[in-house]
C-alpha cells in the first residue's frame, strides 16, 4: 500500500466545494499514517509514492495525463474519457431507428455541470458564445439538469435540434421496473474492494433525493466486471439497470460523490473497507489498473 498519495485535482474545480467520496477515504487513509495531500492544478509536482486522480471532468486534459505520468503509480490513468459516447449501448442515432421511449442525456458526465463551471470562467468571445447558448432553450444547450432529463415517447417526438447537437445524446429509455418502483443499481469499487445496492424511486430518474429504499449487496454481472477492465477503471461507480435479465450499463463516474451528512456505524465500515482497495495496488511504473485481476 503506498505510504504517501498525492490527490490530483483540476485547478478551477475544489474538493471542498463537492462531497466527494474520496475526501472520506483521505480521512481513513490518513487515520493509518499515510500522508495525503491534493493538487490543485499541475504547476507544481510533488513527489508521492501514488498519484490518484480526480479530475472531475468528462475528458481529461493531456497536459493532466502527461502530469501524471511523472508518478511512479497512477491510479485510475486510464480513464480520460467518459462521455456517454465513449460507452453507451443504448444511442439511438435517427427518429426511426428505434420504436419506445427515449431519454435525453448530456454527452458530457451529470448533465455537464462540470465543464459549465469551466465555461464561466473563460473570456472573450468564447465566454460571450456559450454565455448565449446556455440562455437559449434546452435542446440548443450543451448541459441540462441530471435531475430531469426529458422523456419522450418515442424518438419522432424529439425537437429535431437535438439530433444536431453533438452535446446532448438520445439514448432508449429502459428502466428497470419492481412493481410500480423504478430501480437503480450502483456498484463502487476501488481496485477489488467494493460496494452495491439497488435503490428504488417512484420517479423515472432515480436519484438519492428520491430513493424510498434501498437493496444493499446485489450481485455485478460479469460483462460488467468486463467493462470496467476494457474502460481502465480503478476507482468509480457504475450505475446500470436489468432489462428482460440483461445488464444495461447507463453511468459511468470516476469522482463519485457521498451525500450522506450522520452516517451509520455500517456505512462508515463500509467506509472503511472500501478505502482498503488501496492495499490492492502494486508499485509498478506508469499510467494504468495496476491491481491484480478483478475477481
Amino acid at each position: 500500500m503506498p505510504d504517501t498519495i498525492a490527490i490530483l485535482t483540476h485547478e478551477h474545480l475544489n474538493l471542498e466545494a463537492i462531497p466527494y467520496l474520496v475526501r472520506n477515504l483521505i480521512d481513513s487513509w490518513i487515520n493509518k499514517g499515510k500522508e495525503v495531500f491534493v493538487l490543485r492544478g499541475i504547476e507544481e509536482f510533488k513527489p508521492a509514492d501514488a498519484l490518484f486522480m480526480h479530475v472531475d471532468l468528462t475528458v481529461i486534459p493531456d497536459d493532466y495525463s502527461a502530469f501524471a505520468s511523472q508518478y511512479p503509480l497512477v491510479i485510475n490513468g486510464q480513464v480520460t474519457n467518459i462521455a456517454k459516447r465513449s460507452f453507451s449501448s443504448q444511442l439511438v442515432t435517427g427518429r426511426h431507428e428505434f420504436h419506445g421511449q427515449v431519454i435525453i442525456k448530456t454527452d458530457f458526465n451529470c448533465g455537464g455541470s462540470m465543464e459549465r463551471r469551466l465555461y464561466r470562467r473563460q473570456g472573450g468571445m468564447e465566454k460571450i458564445f456559450n454565455s448565449i447558448r446556455n440562455s437559449l432553450p434546452w435542446y440548443y444547450r450543451s448541459h441540462l439538469s441530471s435531475k430531469s432529463y426529458p422523456v419522450f415517447a418515442s424518438p419522432l417526438e424529439v425537437p429535431m435540434p437535438v439530433w444536431k447537437n453533438r452535446d446532448l445524446v438520445v439514448e432508449k429509455f429502459t428502466p428497470e421496473m419492481c412493481g410500480n418502483e423504478f430501480c437503480l443499481r450502483q456498484w463502487v469499487f476501488l481496485g477489488q474492494r467494493e460496494l452495491s445496492q439497488r435503490t428504488f424511486s417512484s420517479e423515472p430518474i432515480v436519484k438519492s433525493g428520491n430513493v424510498v429504499r434501498r437493496e444493499p449487496d446485489i450481485q455485478i454481472p460479469q460483462v460488467l466486471r468486463d467493462m470496467r477492465k476494457a474502460l481502465g477503471f480503478d476507482y468509480g461507480k457504475f450505475d446500470f439497470v436489468l432489462v428482460d435479465g440483461e445488464p444495461v450499463l447507463l453511468d459511468v463516474n470516476k469522482t463519485p460523490s457521498f451525500n450522506s451528512t450522520d452516517p451509520s456505524p455500517k456505512l462508515l465500515a463500509d467506509i472503511e473497507y472500501l478505502a482498503s482497495g488501496l492495499e490492492d495496488f502494486l508499485p509498478l511504473k506508469g499510467i494504468g489498473s495496476h491491481f491484480t485481476d478483478i475477481p
